[in-house]
């Protein structure tokens, strides 16, 4: 039976804390002692979006409504209740700016990579009294780690070939880290489950499956999944961002329907339960 990356169809979610709340699961992280009221210093746009820079980004670019980011953030009510925390999760979270709260995606093109912000989002720019959402004015402590294009606009301009500086395994595998992990840690092993986010193209540049696109991340086994990811996820740590190039015969072989041929996938490797299935 030939092994699938992922399974065939996921429901497209509206993703990440700006979209929807998830009952607390983790140890809570203490609110802001402002988060009952924007302080005197917040800066305001014209919509009622209130922003405080707490860390400076770096350079110059800011992404724009038609791209995805990858953020880690804190959310709370203003009653200082937490209700959703990437920190927490220990997972960077990725979606398309165009898809979650209006507060969330008028502040996040407001910053530039690495840059912290505060934002106090009002009501009718969060889930406007929404049933099972939080309700009120939420405050959000967000940290832009990085731009994402759409992956189906801009496929990576070495998807034809490997290119001279990809490090390569015994078994043909050949990859390249795009960013390290934050801290260095354990990797996966062969009977790991991980999250991952990932997009995949043929060498002629047709991306064929992206969980960014999907807006929800993916989990599997490592077992479960084709030989050239089972591997190269080995090689990878949590935080870690690496593009792969995967020859056919560690992809799927030429059977059934599966993409054809040397397959090219960025994958984001989120979280990973060392040694276990």
């Amino acid at each position: 039976m030939m092994k699938f990356l992922v399974p065939a169809l996921f429901a497209l979610a509206t993703v990440g804390a700006a979209a929807q709340a998830r009952p607390p699961q983790f140890t809570p992280i203490p609110a802001p002692p402002d988060v009952a009221k924007p302080p005197a210093d917040a800066q305001k746009t014209a919509s009622g979006l209130q922003y405080k820079v707490l860390e400076p980004g770096k350079g110059t670019a800011k992404p724009t409504a038609d791209d995805f980011v990858t953020v880690h953030y804190t959310g709370w009510t203003a009653e200082g209740r937490m209700f959703d925390s990437s920190y927490a999760r220990n997972a960077a979270s990725t979606f398309p700016i165009g898809r979650v709260i209006k507060g969330w995606g008028e502040g996040v093109q407001l910053m530039t990579p690495g840059e912290k912000t505060r934002f106090w989002i009002p009501q009718e720019l969060a889930y406007a009294g929404q049933a099972g959402r939080p309700q009120g004015m939420l405050v959000f402590d967000v940290e832009l780690v990085e731009i994402v294009p759409a992956p189906d606009k801009n496929p990576p301009l070495d998807v034809v070939a490997v290119p001279p500086d990809a490090q390569r395994t015994p078994s043909g595998l050949a990859y390249k880290v795009l960013r390290q992990a934050p801290k260095s840690g354990p990797k996966p092993a062969k009977t790991s489950r991980v999250t991952v986010h990932y997009s995949g193209w043929t060498t002629d540049g047709k991306l064929f499956d992206s969980s960014v696109m999907r807006g929800q991340t993916a989990s599997f086994a490592l077992t479960d999944v084709i030989e050239g990811w089972t591997e190269g996820l080995q090689l990878m740590m949590p935080g870690e961002k690496t593009r792969f190039w995967i020859p056919e015969r560690l992809a799927y072989k030429g059977q059934g329907n599966g993409p054809k041929g040397m397959l090219v996938f960025d994958v984001e490797l989120l979280s990973a339960t060392v040694g276990q299935q």
